[in-house]
């Protein structure tokens, strides 16, 4: 077995680990517009290409999706508690999947619309862009553990993966700005749409008591793992018995550790991003405007169906905000945008964020079926 590629792996993970933890000002504002995960994918594809040699057939590839990828699947959906869930209410959480579906659904509906021009024929089909929109799903409703779930399980090629990622950090960047403004503006949209339910949610309490120690509860999911190696063939059918499993795990099992849990997925996912940058050639690399001008339509799209639904519900138009940011924005942005209209909601958009990583494959499994049935 040839360690190369794991000294590069292992050394871009520990690099992006401790450059995202550097109080430096200059490495911050770096890390504003490059997150962790676009930087783990191309340094190895850096290095790569710098050495002139091919790691796209190194056996670590196997080895990420044997056992990376299902850790951080299950790792990260052992994080959500359904009790801090109900203590949102139901609106919000229609609200949170309404937008949700109309991620999933849209970009269908759409390349249906136009289905005999360029953007469809030529730039969908022929440059197989379309492998590229299941990510996006996976990534604006699940995060980066959907993402390459879902790119593996479309088998996006690597030029069509960098140029979506590169594009989607572009619109997230933009975005969290317009949705920090747009929250700001959530009593004057409460007024202007005569929203009349008002009231604050439920206070979500924090996790008391003594955690089951991070050691345990790594060892718990790695087996969890290696049993379902052993039993399941199948990726798709393994991911879906991991979810499951990881739901159990976190509900079902007392003094569970959210935190470590969350923190571990984290990890992993920097983990999966580092080997998937060792099959990237620069050389391959392209950028399309049109499909950028697809994926902005995609996400005014949505922001307009979560106003519209908000209206529906009569739900504080806050909640726009928030359930987008939680989608798109993920667990990081979601509080940070909550935080500029109500402090005491910063625990609620958590846990929508949390809900959104452990939904996005789901609803990215139900795009790559649409589209294959529909429109490719």
């Amino acid at each position: 077995m040839e360690l190369t590629p794991w000294f590069i792996s292992l050394f871009t993970v520990i690099a992006v680990y401790f450059l995202d933890r550097w109080e430096n000002k200059h490495i911050k504002s770096l890390f504003d517009w490059v997150p962790a995960i676009l930087l783990a994918y191309i340094i190895p594809a850096l290095i790569s290409y710098l050495f002139n040699v091919d790691y796209s057939q190194a056996a670590i590839h196997n080895f990420s999706k044997d056992y990376f990828i299902p850790l951080a699947i299950i790792a990260v959906m052992s994080s959500l508690s359904l009790h801090q869930l109900k203590a949102i209410g139901w609106k919000p959480i229609v609200l949170f999947a309404g937008g949700s579906m109309f991620i999933a659904i849209f970009p269908v509906l759409l390349g249906l619309g136009f289905l005999t021009s360029d953007l469809v024929s030529e730039t969908l089909i022929n440059q197989e862009y379309w492998k590229g929109i299941p990510p996006i799903v996976g990534s604006w409703i699940g995060g980066s553990t959907s993402q390459l779930v879902l790119k593996e399980l479309v088998e996006c090629p690597e030029n069509v993966f960098l140029s979506v990622l590169v594009m989607d950090n572009i619109l997230v960047n933009i975005w969290t700005i317009l949705m920090f403004q747009t929250i700001k503006k959530s009593n004057y949209l409460n007024k202007k749409f005569r929203i009349t339910d008002l009231l604050m949610p439920d206070d979500i309490r924090s996790e008391k008591g003594k955690k089951l120690p991070p050691i345990f509860g790594f060892a718990l999911i790695l087996l969890a793992v290696v049993i379902c190696n052993l039993l399941i063939e199948s990726f798709v059918a393994k991911i879906v018995a991991l979810s499951i499993l990881g739901l159990l795990i976190s509900n079902f099992i007392r003094n569970w550790n959210f935190k470590f849990a969350l923190k571990l997925g984290g990890i992993l996912i920097i983990i999966v991003m580092a080997v998937l940058g060792l099959k990237l050639q620069f050389a391959t690399l392209g950028f399309n405007f049109y499909f950028l001008g697809f994926l902005s339509v995609w996400l005014v799209g949505h922001f307009i169906f979560m106003l519209l639904l908000a209206k529906v519900l009569n739900v504080n138009m806050a909640w726009v905000p928030i359930a987008s940011m939680a989608n798109v924005g993920g667990i990081a942005t979601a509080p940070a945008v909550t935080a500029a209209y109500e402090k005491k909601w910063m625990p609620h958009a958590i846990v929508l964020a949390i809900l959104s990583m452990a939904t996005g494959t789901f609803w990215g499994m139900l795009t790559i079926w649409l589209l294959k049935n529909f429109l490719i």
